[in-house]
């Protein structure tokens, strides 16, 4: 017997949501826009893989010779397939609580003793787990992860054959809390969808008294919900041309020559941020579209936004959060049609200081968005 059809079927369910989830997600999947959000959200996952258990033979072979048999043979199956089912919540960037239910497959083995004697169990392992996720980032994109938690598995072993007398029972069932542990890679598609690798440890019993580790090895998927969309932008005004009137022919006015323009714009990141975010908030979302209106006629050459914080907090973290706030800025330009191989980001932390940061008004100039945009003007 291989993987339950409830579970199997759950698996094919929970694999379409997921696709289709990735499908009609709003936003560009290569754009990284809200990762305070993903920092945050509830996710559901599924993962197929195959499992490992370890057959104690030894034991089962002393048990079928003990009054005086010889063991002609003995085969064992300890591979099966796998698939759990998860639902989890990202509490920070680094930690996730997750829920699932599991199914590690079913192991068998057939032993034959000499006068005819036969002897064939086979014993599967469903349950239920809870575990705490840590993840490290190697990059935007790649991360370690590993799990510790606790699982209560319900163990239901069969044996069939004509040497029955060497167990106490044909059909016995066993439910046991126990460890589970696991490692793995993950790596984000989007800040909603990921692919899992991971190996992982179930601590079980076999219900006849023995202990022991069965390993599932399995790909998966993870989708987090409730992702923002992209605000959409406006259409572009259409001026309407008023018409000639018939005796007039008209001229065509010169093509105007290209003006160099260079234009530079600070804001305050109260304006764009929430405290202690990177993401844009609806006033922010505003004042960059006021930026854009002025830009309008402008063929822009290159634009950068550099992000700039006061002195609380150390450097090291003001320097992230200044580089994730204009990287942020950049993110939203994009959604409003910017080419993004035009514009660049910086994050200069404390380091440009506009006024003492001994003062609350001097740390408020200090905490800003710098944009500066080069380009040519022909109206």
């Amino acid at each position: 017997m291989k993987i339950h059809r409830p579970l199997h079927a759950a698996l094919i369910i929970a694999g379409a949501m997921l696709v289709t989830g990735a499908v009609a997600a709003p936003q560009d999947s290569t754009t990284f826009i809200n990762p305070d959000w993903a920092n945050s959200a509830w996710y559901a996952g599924a993962s197929l893989g195959q499992s490992r258990a370890t057959i104690d033979d030894a034991r089962i072979g002393r048990s079928l010779t003990a009054n005086g048999a010889a063991l002609s043979s003995m085969t064992t199956d300890e591979r099966d397939r796998a698939a759990t089912l998860f639902i989890g919540k990202q509490l920070n960037r680094y930690i996730a609580l997750e829920a699932g239910v599991f199914d590690l497959g079913t192991f068998s083995f057939a032993a034959t003793t000499s006068g005819n004697g036969s002897l064939r169990g086979e014993a599967g392992f469903r349950g239920a787990n809870v575990d705490l996720v840590a993840q490290y980032p190697l990059s935007e994109r790649w991360s370690v992860l590993g799990r510790a938690g606790a699982q209560y598995a319900h163990t239901s072993t069969h044996f069939t054959g004509n040497r029955l007398a060497a167990v106490t029972n044909p059909h016995p069932s066993e439910n046991k809390l126990g460890a589970k542990l696991g490692l793995g890679l993950e790596y984000k598609f989007s800040e909603a969808l990921a692919l899992r690798g991971e190996m992982s440890r179930f601590r079980l019993a076999d219900a006849v008294g023995n202990r022991g580790d069965i390993d599932m090895i399995s790909l998966g998927l993870v989708y987090k919900m409730g992702r923002p969309a992209a605000p959409i932008p406006p259409p572009a005004p259409v001026a309407l041309a008023a018409p000639l009137p018939a005796a007039v022919v008209a001229t065509p006015a010169p093509a105007p020559q290209p003006q160099p323009v260079s234009e530079k714009v600070s804001f305050a990141a109260e304006a764009l941020f929430d405290f202690d975010q990177a993401v844009v908030k609806p006033e922010g979302a505003a004042a960059l579209d006021a930026l854009l209106v002025r830009l309008q006629g402008m063929n822009t050459e290159v634009m950068v936004a550099v992000g700039h914080t006061d002195s609380v907090g150390t450097a090291a973290y003001n320097a992230r959060l200044s580089l994730r706030r204009a990287d942020a800025v950049k993110a939203y330009l994009v959604t409003r049609g910017l080419d993004p191989a035009r514009l660049y980001t910086e994050g200069k932390g404390e380091s440009q200081a506009l006024a003492s940061n001994e003062q609350p008004e001097g740390r408020a100039k200090n905490r800003r968005v710098t944009i500066e945009v080069v380009g040519t003007r022909t109206r």
